[in-house]
């Protein structure tokens, strides 16, 4: 909801607020906050906030550091975890350049843009994410580790699953800021766990996924332990994922339903698909952004590696779920919590745009274990490998100049150097493993 500037004054005034935090969220994901006290409130909330952007990693340069926090009101929220008396709030902001338009590094903006492309067309693209994480104990000092005493699995209860009484924590607070918790369990790893909240129009999701990991982070902490979102913390069991499941609507209607079809999908429904299956090479390095996000996308563990579609299956890249009729939806299985939700949903509406505009059409679903089909059958029916490593990953995203363009040239241009930077610090590692195995040998 959209509030006014008075009606957010008198909000803060009844409700004994008396810091804001000014959030926003930078190229790699993560959510950075400027902190002002209520006194400071109508400078805010006339756009008169600065702040170094140059300080941020891939934002500007020295010499045109200055940029403003534009909030949006429909973000005020109020912390449940924090202090009753004095309370905190906060809003997600944009950000603007010294001249007041809006500053193209800005990943809300990418996807507002994406959005507004598709509302042209006379869509709404809704999204919903499943969002796994870990919990891990803490050090003497606080620092997290990845060790947890729990074996439970996937849907285990107490006291199998020591996280209960934490999640239990989390969905209470999250349902407070006014998630719609649809369901929370564990997952399949040791110590690993879900919470899935209903979706909504894909800006508020990416809103929503950032007030969620926010939180996840800091009930954890209260319980005395350490959330993670990195995808894959432990060897030898699943990682965490952030499954993607999309629809677009056209007067009121799902565009991805069509019941004379026989997987009951719609031709748009089909481009959309193909359309992200085109392109899904390029973005990869967007819905898996780190060295270890590959760590978790290989054979074995119910992450996907081949680029296909089923309506059954779950080893492909997409799944269509169950439900049909207004329900249809399109999952992206790909995606990892460490990922900018911002970026990612604007790679995936436009990727889908890009089908439906140029009626694409995919290969056939694939209903099979493509896990267990021979390489020889993979490539009969033309069943492609995601990238296996972030530097397969950059190759791919510097050669889908759609992809690029989507993001724009400050985006794609912080982002590549970035990623150059992180792989080739990454090649310069000696692990454990190889200590294991090559020290004593040779």
């Amino acid at each position: 909801m959209m509030y006014s500037n008075q009606e957010i004054m008198d909000m803060i005034e009844d409700e004994d607020v008396e810091f804001i935090r000014l959030q926003f969220t930078d190229l790699s994901g993560s959510l950075k906050n400027v902190a002002i006290t209520k006194s400071q409130l109508k400078k805010a909330l006339d756009n008169k906030c600065i702040f170094d952007g140059s300080a941020i990693d891939g934002f500007t340069r020295t010499e045109e550091s200055d940029m403003y926090l534009y909030p949006d009101t429909s973000t005020f929220n109020i912390f449940p975890w924090r202090p009753q008396q004095g309370k905190v709030a906060r809003f997600l902001c944009d950000l603007h350049n010294s001249d007041g338009t809006q500053f193209e590094g800005d990943s809300r903006f990418i996807l507002k843009k994406v959005i507004k492309e598709a509302a042209e067309m006379g869509y709404r693209f809704n999204a919903g994410p499943e969002c796994e994480f870990f919990l891990f104990h803490t050090d003497d000092y606080g620092n997290p580790t990845n060790i947890s005493h729990e074996n439970a699995g996937y849907f285990d209860l107490s006291p199998n699953d020591l996280g209960e009484n934490a999640r239990r924590d989390m969905v209470l607070n999250l349902e407070s800021m006014g998630f719609e918790v649809l369901a929370s369990h564990h997952a399949v790893a040791p110590a690993q766990h879900e919470i899935d909240f209903k979706y909504d129009e894909a800006l508020k999701t990416a809103d929503n996924i950032m007030t969620f990991k926010l939180t996840i982070k800091s009930i954890a902490k209260r319980h005395g332990l350490h959330a993670t979102f990195m995808p894959k913390p432990k060897s030898g069991i699943n990682g965490s994922g952030m499954h993607i499941n999309m629809s677009l609507v056209k007067d009121g209607k799902n565009v991805f339903r069509d019941d004379n079809d026989k997987n009951g999908l719609s031709k748009e429904a089909y481009s959309f698909i193909a359309g992200i299956m085109k392109h899904i090479k390029g973005m990869s390095i967007i819905t898996n952004p780190l060295v270890n996000s590959y760590k978790r996308l290989v054979p074995g563990y119910e992450a996907p590696v081949y680029i296909a579609w089923s309506t059954t299956s779950r080893s492909p890249l997409i799944r269509i779920p169950s439900l049909r009729g207004e329900n249809t939806k399109i999952e992206l299985r790909c995606p990892d919590p460490s990922a900018n939700p911002y970026l990612v949903l604007a790679v995936c509406l436009a990727a889908g745009l890009d089908g439906i505009k140029n009626n694409l059409v995919p290969p056939e679903n694939v209903e099979e274990n493509i896990y267990e089909m021979t390489q020889e059958k993979r490539d009969s029916l033309g069943i492609e490998s995601m990238p296996e490593n972030l530097c397969d990953a950059i190759a791919k995203f510097e050669e889908d100049e759609f992809i690029k363009n989507v993001l724009g040239e400050h985006i794609s241009n912080n982002y590549i150097d970035a990623k150059k930077k992180e792989w080739q610090e990454y090649r310069a590692q000696v692990t454990d493993w190889e200590l294991e195995r090559y020290l004593n040998r040779y």
